[in-house]
């Protein structure tokens, strides 16, 4: 049994397609209302709360690989309890933050969780992608709206990379031999700036989408906002405040574990046009 957490999300939801597809069952996907998951036909929907050890303990029973999305809940908890329900492998997405960014908090936070993992005495893969090209969804309200996009450091570009190519490395973790112990730094084919983002949304859309570019200061109000002031200085950093080499590096690890090559993100736009128009 393969139990896959965050499974209404962007990486989980695509897994369980693709797990479901090449015949990997039997699955099953935690969700907080399994009536509304929507998953495909003989995956079990399984209601779970991290915080909710009964729940944990019911979803758990009868896995022995794990799909785990870190800091949805107590990763410690979680991988304590995976580890008592005799998990063998799990599959952990972190951040490529780790390894490009360590001084940050959240960076350290993904650490602290890979070295939870390695320390259970359960097998792992670890996966450490870069920027997430479906974090364009936060201009939707405003595309939608026939409204400007505004974003700093719009000439930065970073190898974004589409959330169903990291859930196609994890299908393989958690099919084939051959991945357990190893961590992968994940990035989309090329790399894309904020402006080239915003026109391949317009395209998808078949229309203009403005775009304007923001000061570090505009952008951080919002963002501490929601998140806290650490965290949107984090979150600026990497969104080109303070980039480097390793964070900007096009890595070709989704081609040779998959053998199909990186999505670009014009084609995550125009699979997700539907969400901007």
């Amino acid at each position: 049994m393969i139990l896959v957490t965050g499974a209404t999300g962007n990486i989980g939801s695509a897994l369980l397609k693709e797990l479901h597809a090449s015949g990997a069952g039997p699955l099953r996907g935690l969700t907080r209302d399994a009536a509304r998951a929507g998953f495909p036909a003989g995956v079990e929907a399984v209601e779970g709360d991290f915080a909710d050890a009964v729940s944990m303990k019911h979803a758990l029973e009868g896995v022995r690989s794990l799909f785990l999305v870190s800091r949805l809940g107590s990763d410690a908890d979680i991988l304590e309890a995976a580890g008592r329900a005799g998990v063998e492998h799990v599959v952990l997405v972190s951040s490529i933050t780790v390894q490009t960014h360590p001084h940050l908090g959240p960076a350290a936070e993904n650490l602290a969780v890979e070295e939870l993992l390695k320390a259970s005495g359960m097998a792992w893969t670890i996966l450490r992608p870069t920027q997430f090209a479906s974090n364009t969804l936060m201009w939707a309200a405003s595309v939608r709206g026939h409204g400007t996009v505004h974003a700093p450091y719009p000439e930065t570009a970073l190898p974004t990379i589409h959330p169903a190519d990291i859930a196609s490395v994890a299908r393989v973790a958690l099919t084939e031999p051959g991945h357990r112990g190893r961590t992968y730094a994940l990035t989309g084919p090329e790399p894309v700036t904020a402006r080239q983002q915003v026109e391949a949304i317009a395209v998808a859309v078949g229309r203009e989408v403005p775009f304007a570019p923001v000061s570090r200061r505009q952008a951080h109000a919002p963002m501490a906002a929601a998140f806290g002031a650490a965290a949107a200085d984090a979150v600026l950093d990497v969104m080109g405040g303070d980039v480097n080499e390793e964070l900007l590096r096009v890595r070709d690890t989704v081609e040779r574990v998959t053998g199909t090559p990186g999505r670009p993100f014009r084609q995550w736009a125009a699979e997700n046009a539907h969400a901007f128009r």
